[in-house]
């Protein structure tokens, strides 16, 4: 199974039509992160850490970025028989300005409403929910395509940049960290010009990574860590690893603006060159430039099969060549996945087994004797792998079908996940194999 990303982007950013504004309009004002008081200093690197891929991408009718429900609609229609999210999330501890009312009703007659990831307190309980349940941090997702004219998505350079602003604040005021990522699902060979400035003016005006004392900005060998997606696919992208090796050697040593710790996210079947990767000589040694590989797990195995062995032998192995390298390896961990409203696929085609998938995971990796994990993902409720809040009381009517969380409670996955992170660190004996 692969799902390619850029078909999800392309279908959303589809979607949305706005008046053209200037790159600069676009950018909106960068500002640093405000100094406090509190200068505790976070542990360096991803050794120990669950982190979590956040997609902040969900905007709303009302929410002020003029983009609809984006990510949530389909068509460009949020309503009954249109929309891409399989899961609804769980508004029940939000203050009534964080909720935004949508034509889909609730079994009672009232209207279902939904999030914006552009509302501060909703980003800011997000991080919360992070702290309270022992999940360290983020990977704030950015796409690539973003701020590229030929898609018509200068209209959501401004909107993903206060996003970031926002996940900065949440993550300072809530004792997480985070970083960048940037995804290239979509990108030519002739866009990495822009994403390199695209860099330089995040690092430059927003000061990125750069968050006093290192309190909340993750760094990897004493530097700001930046993640990369989507390297050595082999889904006919409309870039090559030459593109890749220059972006990746930028990131890493342009003295303008300091040089920063590179993560990559590769396909599942890197250390071979099988299944999704690509087949190429070169593709190993662009590899052994970076500091983390994190291979892309989602729909690429339905079970842990501990029996035959071969998911704890496969991170065993995947980890061995990274040590043996002086890489980290950071392997991903999801709950399920489903596609139904945005594709028409299955509901809940890999099933979440009331949390026994996830919790399987992590025993694996633990048995692996990896210590650490990125979590896909935090918030994306479209191909419903989140782990966040989600309800058992989804809306309801013709032609609606959502999935819920099996009738647990909606933090069950977020249980886990922390559970998870101290199986990982050694704080639960190994042979714990509860998911509760």
């Amino acid at each position: 199974m692969i799902f390619p990303r850029i078909l999800l982007w392309s279908l959303l950013l589809g979607s949305v039509s706005a008046k053209p504004v200037s790159m600069d309009e676009a950018y909106g004002v960068l500002t640093p992160v405000k100094e406090t008081s509190d200068r505790s200093e976070r542990p360096s690197g991803i050794k120990g850490k669950v982190l979590a891929g956040y997609q902040g991408w969900f905007r709303a009718e009302g929410d002020g970025s003029g983009m609809g429900f984006h990510h949530y609609q389909k068509g460009r229609k949020f309503e009954p028989g249109a929309c891409t999210i399989d899961l609804w999330p769980d508004l029940t501890e939000f203050d009534q300005d964080e909720k935004f009312a949508t034509p889909f009703k609730m079994k009672n007659g009232s209207a279902a409403e939904v999030f914006s990831s552009l509302h501060p307190k909703t980003v800011n309980r997000h991080f919360k929910w992070m702290k309270d349940y022992g999940i360290d941090g983020a990977f704030v997702q950015r796409f690539g395509l973003v701020g590229a004219k030929e898609h018509r998505s200068y209209n959501h350079l401004k909107s993903d940049n206060q996003k970031l602003m926002h996940c900065r604040d949440a993550a300072n005021a809530n004792g997480r960290c985070y970083a960048l990522m940037y995804d290239l699902s979509g990108l030519k060979s002739e866009d990495f010009n822009r994403l390199a400035r695209d860099w330089k003016k995040l690092r430059t005006e927003m000061k990125l990574g750069t968050d006093p004392n290192d309190r909340a900005y993750l760094q990897h060998q004493s530097k700001p860590l930046v993640a990369i997606w989507g390297v050595g696919f082999n889904d006919k992208r409309g870039y090559n690893l030459e593109d890749c090796e220059k972006f990746i050697r930028l990131l890493k040593h342009n003295p303008e603006w300091g040089g920063v710790s590179v993560m990559l996210g590769v396909p599942f079947g890197w250390r071979e060159q099988v299944r999704d990767s690509i087949s190429d000589e070169r593709f190993h040694e662009v590899l052994k430039l970076v500091d983390i590989i994190s291979p892309w797990a989602v729909g690429r195995y339905h079970k842990v099969d501990f029996k035959s062995g071969k998911y704890v032998a496969n991170q065993v192995a995947d980890r061995k060549w990274c040590e043996g390298n002086k890489i980290a390896y950071l392997p991903v961990l999801y709950p399920g996945f489903s596609w139904h409203n945005m594709n028409g696929e299955k509901l809940g085609a890999i099933p979440r087994r009331k949390g026994r998938f996830l919790w399987d995971q992590f025993v694996g990796t633990r048995a692996a004797g990896v210590e650490t994990a990125y979590i896909a993902m935090f918030d994306e409720i479209d191909e419903a792998t989140a782990i966040f809040k989600c309800t058992n009381h989804p809306p309801v009517g013709e032609g609606v079908r959502f999935l819920d969380y099996e009738g647990l409670p909606s933090d069950h996955y977020l249980k886990i996940t922390g559970q998870g992170g101290k199986l990982l660190r050694g704080e639960l004996p190994s042979s714990k194999t509860s998911n509760k």
